[in-house]
């Protein structure tokens, strides 16, 4: 039995929604079924707009049993700022009668501009059982995956990974809730939702409660844990308390705020050091090279590292912090919780109902550098309170959110739309 799954990235890259779709496809193997992602090759987030940004050169290949097809991201003429220009002028579109819709959703069809992945699921052979489709942000994938599994009457599921901003009125939001991506959700067969918060927005839209299914997210708890601290302060001269920010450095999530969070706190004698980890966007490497000298030698931005070390980084830390307006869920609060760490989200997307305010970590508002300030403060002088809601994010994770735990949901959603492979006695 053979299902094909869709994504913007795939492995190599590790972020969240990569390494979800990854945990599944991996899985799906084991269970016996044979799995082909297809994806596209950029590397670099900002190569969907920008031609000079890193590609994966190897277009074919199998990794833990999952065959890869990656297909070339290919650009607009005038580059970014025509990439800029479509992609601003979409929501605006989407929201005018009908022929601004359907003007929108042919625009969206090329951004990011990917062809070959088109064609390819035109030509989709008929050994195909299901196709899976992740993050309705890229429905340049996902309108020509639905339409794939249309023609050969099999079935299509959906993850879009909604978000939700910090409000109504957010700009983030309006990329992904778009009428033709809501139309889109309403016609999977089955929609894998991560929060309940997504579920009600859902509803909301008029998506059929019937065919959503609350997923949720995972971690394995075996692959997380055993970092050493001592070894990641040894390799990095370190012996101050660190605050730790993991994933992409961008000022939708919220990087932004927290350097400057930090620098009132240096303003104010503390002797804190803030790690980065993860890929920089440029305006963020611009916003960074700006600063003073002095603050920017205490701020450590390592760029993407390898998972050992970011295990030993999650031991070593004091506080973990991605205070964003763009996450549906957010898998580094789990990574942290799991070292018994308290975390620092932004009350914006799905993140409120992943983070307990006050119980295993805060939630500020998106922007309130103030706010993000006072309770890194608070964390890094009451090491009990920390301690406590670290414990506590830890049980949270360990009930809840293990792979091994959410792993069956998706599998039986596999099995009620057609998966027989996997229906065994």
């Amino acid at each position: 039995m053979k299902v094909l799954h869709v994504i913007q990235r795939y492995w190599p890259y590790t972020g969240g929604s990569e390494r979800h779709l990854q945990e599944i496809s991996e899985r799906l193997v084991r269970d016996g079924l044979r799995v082909t992602v297809f994806t596209t090759d950029a590397l670099d987030l900002e190569l969907f707009w920008d031609p000079r940004k890193e590609r994966v050169r190897i277009l074919a290949e199998s990794h833990n049993g999952v065959e890869i097809r990656r297909f070339r991201v290919h650009h607009l003429p005038g580059g970014r700022l025509a990439f800029g220009a479509v992609r601003r002028s979409t929501p605006a579109l989407a929201l005018l009668p009908l022929a601004g819709r359907l003007i929108a959703r042919r625009l969206a069809r090329i951004t990011p501009w990917v062809p070959d992945l088109a064609r390819a699921l035109a030509r989709l052979d008929d050994d195909y059982a299901l196709i899976h489709g992740m993050n309705i942000c890229f429905e340049s994938l996902l309108l020509p995956a639905l339409a794939a599994a249309r023609r050969r009457h099999i079935p299509f599921v959906v993850t879009p990974l909604i978000h939700l901003g910090e409000s109504p009125r957010s700009v983030v939001r309006r990329y992904y809730t778009m009428p033709h991506q809501i139309e889109l959700i309403a016609r999977a067969d089955a929609v894998l939702a991560q929060t309940p918060i997504e579920v009600d927005y859902l509803v909301q839209r008029g998506v059929d409660p019937r065919r959503i299914v609350l997923a949720g997210v995972g971690v394995n708890p075996t692959d997380v844990l055993g970092g050493q601290g001592h070894r990641f302060r040894a390799a990095h001269e370190l012996t101050a308390p660190l605050v730790s920010y993991i994933g992409t450095a961008a000022y939708d999530k919220g990087t932004v705020h927290l350097v400057e969070a930090m620098r009132r706190l240096w303003a104010h004698g503390s002797d804190a050091e803030l790690i980065l980890a993860g890929p920089m966007l440029d305006a963020f490497r611009s916003y960074l090279a700006s600063l003073p000298p002095g603050d920017r030698r205490r701020i450590h931005a390592l760029g993407m590292i390898p998972e050992a070390e970011k295990r030993d980084l999650l031991d070593a830390t004091a506080v973990v912090a991605m205070p964003s307006r763009t996450d549906s869920f957010g898998i580094v609060y789990l990574e942290g919780w799991l070292y018994q760490k308290p975390v620092i989200g932004a009350r914006a997307g799905g993140v409120p109902a992943v983070i307990t305010d006050g119980v295993d970590g805060f939630l500020v508002e998106f922007g309130d550098v103030t706010a993000l300030a006072e309770r890194i403060e608070r964390l890094l002088r009451d090491p009990a309170l920390a301690r406590a809601m670290g414990a506590r994010g830890q049980a949270k994770v360990l009930e809840r959110y293990t792979w091994d735990r959410i792993y069956p949901t998706v599998r039986a959603v596999y099995e009620r739309l057609g998966a027989r492979a996997l229906r065994r006695p």
